[in-house]
């Protein structure tokens, strides 16, 4: 039987059928919450909205909160809230569960919360502080952009690519595979966009900001076909 696994909710979905498991609503991530849950959400959607302006909606299985770029987010779980803060200092405090690196200029600290009541200080200090930074943010890249080329900028947000196909009649098939980064950048030859523009490479991004986590993969073979080097990428 011809069809496919979702990546995202592992429902099998039959060939031609439509599935955007990905879309959702800020009541469908809620709608089964408990109580006590339920209570906490609604005090950090209310604080949230205090700060000033803002964009909040949900996102697969989050609720992200917006300026520019996010300055926190929410997955609802069945027992707690897991909160995402974005902060640019390093942060020692009991509530933190875990600390990842967003990007060079920022850190996400993981919370669980289980209770309106721990809505408050400090944790409401540093939503505000998270808030407050995505602007300070904002216009440290505003100045960057207009001096600084996009391949550069988006190697300085964070994001993590390898490059899976080549075009070998403008690159060597030694390419293929190769991290998207400032090494890879200096070794292109001259007449090559930098960012594939016309067709010179593909890449597949594995980290960065814009996903809920690290996609973990591998080099595998590369395989040359016509005038395309082709490297595989496997879970790792």
């Amino acid at each position: 039987m011809s069809g496919r696994e979702c990546y995202h909710c592992k429902q099998w979905i039959e060939e031609g059928e439509a599935h955007e498991c990905w879309k959702t609503t800020e009541a469908a991530l809620t709608q089964d919450l408990s109580e006590d849950l339920q209570d906490a959400w609604e005090r950090l959607r209310e604080t949230a909205v205090s700060f000033g302006d803002q964009r909040i909606y949900a996102s697969h299985k989050s609720l992200m909160f917006s300026r520019k770029s996010w300055y926190f987010f929410v997955r609802p779980k069945r027992n707690f809230l897991e909160l995402c803060v974005f902060l640019g200092r390093t942060l020692k405090a009991p509530q933190v569960r875990r600390v990842d690196r967003a990007s060079k200029a920022k850190l996400v600290y993981v919370i669980q919360i289980k209770h309106r009541d721990e809505v408050e200080a400090p944790i409401t200090d540093w939503l505000q502080e998270a808030y407050e930074l995505s602007d300070v943010l904002a216009s440290k890249a505003d100045a960057t952009h207009a001096t600084s080329k996009p391949q550069t900028r988006m190697v300085a947000s964070g994001v993590k690519a390898k490059l899976t196909c080549i075009d070998v009649r403008k690159l060597d098939p030694s390419f293929a595979g190769r991290e998207f980064d400032e090494t890879f950048l200096s070794a292109l030859p001259d007449g090559v966009d930098p960012c594939g523009e016309r067709g010179e490479f593909h890449s597949f991004v594995y980290a960065g900001p814009m996903l809920d986590s690290p996609v973990s993969v591998a080099v595998g073979e590369t395989v040359v076909r016509n005038h395309f080097a082709f490297a595989d990428l496997v879970r790792s």
